[in-house]
């Protein structure tokens, strides 16, 4: 089975950026790199690896920026890989998708896998279990317990 995390919205804080919106719009990379942490990483980091140990895959399914170049784009993808960086550097995810936006995300998903969220219309999509950002850490805990 597998985790799966969106990023925008659900683990990086993009909209909390200042002028976020103005700089997507004008290919400016920026905010990804900037957008500060929603919730508490060292937990989270800690989570993902125990739920690894017991045989869980880990991965993220992330869009690019509306209407972005393949130039922009890819500068979109490197900020993101460098925030998962700095943030989760102890986590070894198995899976990274940075995908152009509007792909399908549950192109990825296997019936019983997990995903968190923040877009509604995303979760209902969804094949597996979906999760708003608001139910990380406890769901996470959850499935630790249950083990």
């Amino acid at each position: 089975m597998k985790i799966w995390f969106d990023m925008d919205g659900t683990i990086a804080n993009l909209y909390a950026v200042e002028n976020w919106l103005p700089k997507l719009r004008a290919s400016d990379a920026s905010p990804y790199a900037e957008a500060e942490v929603m919730l508490n990483m060292s937990m989270l980091a800690r989570y993902l690896n125990q739920l690894q140990k017991l045989g869980y895959e880990i991965g993220i399914i992330s869009w690019t920026s509306k209407g972005g170049s393949a130039k922009y784009n890819r500068a979109v993808e490197i900020a993101k890989l460098n925030w998962l960086h700095d943030h989760l550097r102890s986590v070894s995810f198995d899976e990274i998708y940075i995908v152009e936006y509007g792909t399908p995300k549950q192109d990825f998903a296997e019936e019983d896998d997990i995903l968190f969220d923040d877009n509604e219309d995303i979760r209902n999509d969804w094949t597996g279990k979906a999760y708003e950002p608001s139910e990380i850490l406890s769901t996470l805990s959850g499935l630790l317990h249950q083990e």
